[in-house]
């Protein structure tokens, strides 16, 4: 067990440090030298995990996603013990996708490097093309959780409805990174309201009273 820990900790410190070399200095910045003096190990020790670029970025870029997962993970949680209905549920995640404080946008921008590099390179591609399937099934399936509980109406294409969203919030993750003051919290969160209230039109049936 120890040797699993240590591993995992040797791990996390050296994908922590491309993040925060991506966040500081951009992708290009981004080498197993520099990332053995930002982890504060020997470049020997970098190596012994990552033989190249590619695999630190993916192991980078597959942490950001299991930060976000967990995130998500307990706000359903917090937010089914509290009774908040599955739209106010789905803001909050999608909003964990938006680049609203210092956490959120060094995520935003291993991502956006990730999608850069993956445009040349297959194998990164084809783990892009699954994260953002994952991500439109998981709103896909609240779309469905909500046509069964009255939140959303019969007939609702959910698989059509969670790929618009998906799009819109990835479009305003982009303007709240490249305009940050014209795009505020309050104003983020009330486009993502008024997308969601297009489809959960209704009210749902196991939280109204009595």
């Amino acid at each position: 067990m120890p040797r699993v820990a240590d591993h995992d900790a040797r791990h996390g410190q050296i994908t922590d440090a491309v993040q925060r070399l991506i966040v500081r200095h951009g992708l290009a910045a981004v080498t197993v030298a520099r990332t053995a003096a930002e982890a504060g190990m020997s470049v020997g020790l970098v190596q012994h995990y990552f033989t190249a670029k590619d695999e630190m970025l993916l192991a980078t870029f597959t942490r950001v996603n299991g930060r976000f997962t967990a995130r998500v993970d307990e706000l359903v949680n917090r937010g089914e013990a509290e009774g908040r209905t599955i739209a106010e549920m789905l803001r909050q995640a999608l909003a964990e996708l938006v680049p609203l404080d210092d956490a959120r946008r060094a995520e935003f921008l291993v991502r956006l490097a990730f999608a850069d590099r993956a445009a040349h390179n297959a194998r990164l591609a084809a783990v892009q093309r699954e994260t953002l399937v994952g991500i439109r099934s998981r709103v896909a399936q609240a779309i469905d959780n909500g046509t069964a509980c009255g939140e959303v109406a019969q007939g609702i294409d959910a698989a059509d409805q969670a790929l618009q969203i998906v799009a819109f919030t990835e479009g305003l993750a982009l303007h709240a990174h490249i305009d940050p003051d014209g795009t505020p919290k309050p104003a983020i969160l009330a486009a993502l309201d008024g997308r969601l209230g297009r489809v959960f039109t209704g009210t749902c049936r196991h939280t109204q009273p009595g």
